[in-house]
């Protein structure tokens, strides 16, 4: 008896000595829950657009107002290209013997800056009366090889920059590119 009297007295001084603990009211769970699901969700959505590059373009758009020429962004990357269709596409009609022939191009112009673009809109006549002088100048046969498309299209930048450079002291025209190209 003595032995389980010292049992008993062991079995209380146990479980005095545990403290007690609140049970988590089923409220708090449901809180506790809710909110490791919105910080999750949260992160998910950043890191989608941090993936995506959502934050770099708004770094590049905000790169692409400043109309400094020649200005490079902060990594070394150039500006933001900005192409600048020609409307309507130009149609230039050939002299050959035997059939009439016709070329018909649209063009779009490469640039980075912004001064260049509003010039574009600008001197557009110019622009356009060169190249339509310039196509009607050449052979129908000549441009039916890539070669010779790629020599117009090096005639086309060169006149472009050609015009830039007289109108605003620059070139600013980096590329010419030839958007749709059909002969006949």
């Amino acid at each position: 008896m003595a032995k389980e009297n010292n049992d008993q007295q062991s079995e209380q001084a146990s479980v005095q000595v545990q403290p007690k603990v609140q049970p988590i009211s089923d409220l708090t769970k449901v809180l506790l829950l809710i909110a490791a699901a919105m910080l999750v969700l949260a992160m998910a959505i950043t890191a989608t657009l941090y993936a995506l590059g959502v934050f770099d373009s708004a770094a590049a758009d905000l790169e692409a107002f400043d109309d400094t020429p020649g200005q490079q962004m902060t990594d070394g990357k150039p500006k933001p290209a900005m192409y600048f269709p020609i409307k309507p596409a130009f149609v230039v009609n050939f002299s050959t013997p035997g059939r009439q022939r016709f070329m018909q191009v649209e063009i779009t112009v490469l640039t980075r800056e912004m001064d260049v673009f509003n010039a574009l809109q600008t001197h557009m006549p110019l622009i356009k009366n060169r190249l339509v002088m310039l196509f009607s100048g050449e052979i129908y046969d000549e441009l039916q090889t890539n070669e010779g498309k790629e020599l117009l299209r090096l005639k086309a930048l060169d006149a472009m920059q050609q015009v830039m450079q007289q109108e605003i002291a620059k070139p600013g025209v980096e590329e010419v590119l030839f958007t749709s190209f059909v002969m006949q």
